[in-house]
């Protein structure tokens, strides 16, 4: 189950460094438009705010990585919290922004959560 838990975080890391590069490096391209709708001005206009959720999905990726490479107890804690934050901060993106950020962000977070919790 270890390993399970494991590649359920690696795939979470994965997942906010891939938010990280699109809010901050694509927002005002092509695959930032598709997935907030908005036309060239408001990608425009909302790029310093895309790029901001995306440095702190950054965070969430490293607070993550972190947590994989440290030795336990300190990885699993790590793990642990930053899996935490990671559910948190998807349910209230999802019940204040976009219903589809449940799915994308906090039912990734959640599964591992939960494979972290029983293999700890």
């Amino acid at each position: 189950m270890n390993t399970a838990a494991h590649v359920l975080v690696g795939l979470v890391a994965a997942l906010h460094a891939y938010f990280l590069v699109l809010e901050m490096f694509l927002w005002q391209r092509r695959p930032g438009r598709d997935l907030s709708g908005f036309d060239e001005e408001m990608a425009r206009a909302t790029a310093p705010l895309a790029a901001n959720q995306g440095l702190y999905n950054g965070f969430l990726a490293a607070g993550l990585i972190w947590g994989l490479i440290a030795a336990d107890p300190t990885g699993y804690r790590v793990q642990a919290f930053f899996l935490s934050c990671v559910v948190i901060a998807g349910l209230y993106g999802g019940f204040t922004a976009n219903r589809r950020i449940l799915v994308a962000q906090a039912l990734p977070g959640a599964l591992a959560l939960a494979a972290v919790l029983v293999a700890g």
